[in-house]
């Protein structure tokens, strides 16, 4: 007979294992790509494919980190994680990471060879900051071609498998960049503590601080620059705010760091909404 205990192993499994794979990059990376497919014409079959990849490839990047970090976290007594708090073994997490990843790589070889495999570079590039550049002075290196990816994933899926005008390249590795940054500057300190020394912070917090705000400006620039023919009201203005939110972030952030993650954030918003409302998707065009 199955004690109400047993019984709620499971469900506290599934619980653990939801938190574990970073829920909120998971949703947002995701629901941008749903958003960019739509954007750049998939038909709705095409669209559920893309998106279902996009999910199972997050989902074996969240595992794949929490399970490889769960040894460090333990000795250093980090909280918050579930591992580390014991809600669940690493074995499992690292079961679950590999079951993902099987599960990825059919979804993305469905959506065309060649959409495939910018996806799958995209995830390996996740995978190895997870397993080794995360701790290196390349670590916004993955960050850089898993965003640069992504567009093109979305494109090569298109009929005629077209690429993305060279300004969404680089405004997607901008966008990594600058993720990269915002990512880790609120945990600089803590990082450090554990052994962490990858590219930020090596650099520090102040100076990842004032560093924050370039590639996503950058982006910006290029997002509302890049279409073809003058740029309209809507790409003037935000530009204009992107560079505004980013001043003030980082002036703010001298006193608290969350005030210029905040910033990153809303600069990184605008600069999606640019990415959806510009060309460039599928163009090929400069």
């Amino acid at each position: 007979m199955v004690t109400p205990e047993q019984s709620t192993v499971p469900a506290r499994e599934v619980s653990a294992l939801a938190r574990s794979c970073h829920p909120g990059p998971l949703v947002v990376v995701t629901a941008l790509t749903a958003a960019l497919a739509v954007r750049a014409g998939q038909e709705p079959g095409r669209c559920l494919l893309t998106t279902g990849a996009v999910l199972t490839g997050q989902l074996s990047i969240g595992w794949c980190n929490d399970a490889f970090d769960a040894r460090r976290d333990i000795a250093t007594g980090r909280r918050g994680k579930p591992v580390a708090d014991g809600a669940i073994e690493a074995g499992t997490v690292w079961t679950a990471a590999w079951a993902a990843l099987a599960l990825c790589v059919p979804l993305s070889f469905a959506c065309g060879w060649a959409a495939g495999a910018a996806h799958l570079t995209a995830v390996a590039a996740a995978w190895a900051y997870d397993l080794r550049l995360k701790a290196t002075r390349w670590s916004w290196a993955p960050y850089a071609v898993a965003f640069a990816a992504l567009p093109a994933f979305v494109t090569l899926g298109l009929p005629g498998r077209p690429w993305p005008a060279w300004w969404v390249f680089a405004a997607g590795a901008l966008l990594g960049v600058g993720a990269h940054l915002g990512n880790v500057l609120p945990d600089i300190r803590g990082d450090l503590a554990t052994g962490v020394r990858g590219w930020p912070q090596r650099l520090g917090p102040d100076r990842v601080r004032l560093l924050l705000p370039v590639p996503l400006v950058t982006a910006s620039a290029l997002l509302a620059l890049g279409p073809a023919g003058p740029p309209g009201a809507r790409q003037i203005a935000a530009l204009a705010g992107a560079g505004l939110t980013a001043v003030a972030g980082a002036v703010l952030g001298r006193r608290r760091e969350r005030a210029a993650f905040a910033a990153a954030v809303a600069v990184a918003v605008l600069d999606v909404a640019l990415l959806l409302s510009g060309g460039g998707l599928g163009t090929g065009a400069s």
